[in-house]
């Protein structure tokens, strides 16, 4: 299988295998305008299967969410053909409207325009706590319902 360099743009590598669609649902990228390469299950010799997203010419994406839905992916920023960055991903701190709280008595649940947020409590268990309500959301083995679109 040959898939060409991308000139600009970003790879997103080691995601976890049967995560890469997840991904590409999420950042929602317009493939009638973007080039989207998504590789599955390919071989790997860290994890032994992976997916692959290359999106050419767009750099500008929400790394929180790709933290939640894989922390152990890779982002590569592509400029001329070449890595000029490289982003090891991790569980991010806090998060605003990605995760949804599914508490019926929570704010959130009632005021349509408050922003969800959601502070780790846990990295290891991946726990997150929502800010107005303390409902507690485990993104571990991976998110997820709990996303937001």
């Amino acid at each position: 299988m040959l898939v060409n360099t991308i000139q600009r743009g970003i790879v997103i590598d080691h995601i976890t295998a049967g995560r890469g669609a997840k991904i590409i649902e999420y950042l929602d990228i317009d493939t009638k305008v973007n080039t989207v390469a998504f590789i599955m299950n390919a071989s790997s010799k860290r994890h032994g299967r992976k997916d692959i997203v290359k999106i050419e010419n767009v750099i500008d994406i929400d790394m929180a969410v790709l933290g939640l839905i894989d922390h152990q992916a890779t982002v590569n920023i592509i400029e001329n053909g070449k890595i000029v960055r490289k982003i090891n991903l991790q569980l991010p701190d806090k998060v605003m409207n990605v995760i949804r709280c599914r508490n019926p008595r929570c704010v959130t649940s009632i005021e349509t325009n408050a922003p969800h947020i959601f502070h780790l409590i846990d990295e290891e268990a991946k726990e997150y706590r929502c800010e107005y309500c303390d409902d507690i959301v485990s993104v571990k083995g991976g998110l997820l319902d709990e996303i937001m679109h």
